[in-house]
């Protein structure tokens, strides 16, 4: 691996903000494409200092500082897309579903789909069944990506689904669910069309309907 991937990966795992802008910085001078920056060193070290929470070797601070670095190499990497102003393969809208405030899975999915050059529609979190389907009037993506990250708030997205069907716009929409306690089985039982396990996945399933 690129030693400044490698710097950038561990800036953001161990939560130095000021390097990991320093080691981001340094990818783009090498001329690194934004997809390989995400997906060869932010991603990698945001998961991996989830992994270490999950097993209680990182703390509310450690997260928090990790999370914070991340942020401070994604803005990086979001100016040097604006610069690109690379063709987009397709429109997608992204948002994380009504009752459900966690945006740290959301965002990065819709830098995967930037860097993977998708027009990329944000209606953040805590997003109500009829604000999706008013950005899919609105904006007729080829693709709608519905985000839950509690058991409690998953079910939303059946009701996103049946309100698209209802308003007559599903046949014409492909539906990507996913989030932390989403599954295969559950995206089987709601009919969406595909399932993102990270967000390395979604990218993939995200352009494979717009290929």
């Amino acid at each position: 691996m690129d030693q400044a991937l490698e710097d950038l990966r561990e800036a953001i795992l161990k939560g130095e903000g000021d390097l990991a802008q320093v080691a981001a910085q340094e990818c783009l001078k090498r001329g690194l494409a934004p997809l390989q920056i995400v997906h060869e060193a932010i991603l990698p070290g945001i998961q991996r200092a989830g992994e270490l929470w999950n097993q209680g070797e990182y703390f509310i601070p450690d997260i928090v500082m990790s999370a914070e670095a991340y942020k401070t190499a994604i803005a990086l990497i979001e100016q040097q897309l604006k610069k690109d102003s690379l063709g987009k393969l397709g429109r997608i809208v992204l948002g994380v579903v009504a009752g459900d405030m966690h945006d740290l899975g959301k965002n990065l999915v819709v830098t995967m789909m930037q860097a993977g050059q998708l027009e990329v529609v944000d209606l953040g979190v805590n997003v109500p069944v009829e604000t999706f389907v008013r950005a899919v009037k609105e904006h007729r993506p080829q693709v709608l990506g519905l985000g839950a990250y509690m058991s409690t708030t998953m079910l939303s997205i059946r009701d996103v689904i049946a309100a698209l069907k209802e308003e007559g716009l599903r046949d014409d929409l492909k539906v990507m669910v996913g989030g932390v306690p989403v599954t295969q089985k559950f995206a089987d039982e709601v009919a969406a069309d595909a399932y993102g396990r990270d967000a390395i996945d979604a990218l993939e399933k995200a352009k494979s309907f717009l290929a």
